[in-house]
């Protein structure tokens, strides 16, 4: 009797060692823990299709968006919404006509632009000219992961139109997380840009 008690205690310490000597042996790498990661956004393919009215410019816009009215500005007829609903994003289209009065434009939408100087890692701009199409103004691209809006832009042919575009989202900003999709919808932007034709 005490001798099968004696061999079930050395067995069972025996199974415990192996047991012991397993797990050390098989746990020779340290654990890293992985960033965190983001979901995957799917982004549709590029397709666009024309807006032509009684609007005082032209252009094309993708064909995954919408186009709403302004109804925070309802006296402005001829300011709109480019809606991007899968991305809760929205390009805010400003329009007025020119009345000698350029440099004021000109001067409102850079202090738009610097007020995202807080939260800005960096600001860079771009110049447009499209002589062809009398298209000429400047795009910003704001940087940071807390900014607001991370593009803006204006256009004007210098003498009768201006024209400003600012792309915000419904979201908390975390432009780190959203970079994927920025970059998509500016290549959209370059293609409004693109594709504005003055009436």
């Amino acid at each position: 009797m005490r001798k099968s008690i004696n061999l079930r205690k050395i067995s069972t310490a025996l199974l415990t060692m192996i047991f012991v000597i397993i797990v050390i042996t098989s746990c020779d790498e340290t654990y890293t823990p992985k960033p965190r990661g983001y979901f995957r956004i799917e982004l549709p393919q590029k397709n666009y299709n024309a807006f032509d009215s009684i609007f005082p410019y032209a252009f094309e816009f993708p064909s995954y968006a919408s186009l709403t009215p302004d109804f925070q500005s309802p006296d402005e007829k001829y300011w709109l919404n480019i809606e991007f609903p899968k991305f809760k994003g929205t390009l805010h289209i400003s329009y007025n006509p020119l009345k000698n009065d350029l440099v004021n434009y000109l001067e409102d939408s850079r202090s738009l632009v610097l007020k995202h100087i807080p939260k800005a890692s960096a600001i860079n701009d771009s110049v447009i000219s499209i002589p062809e199409h009398h298209v000429y103004g400047m795009i910003y691209r704001i940087q940071g992961a807390g900014v607001a809006s991370p593009t803006q832009f204006f256009l004007t042919d210098s003498s009768n139109h201006f024209l400003r575009g600012a792309l915000y989202f419904n979201i908390r900003p975390n432009n780190d997380s959203m970079a994927p999709v920025i970059d998509f919808i500016n290549q959209d932007i370059n293609h409004f840009i693109n594709t504005l034709n003055w009436k």
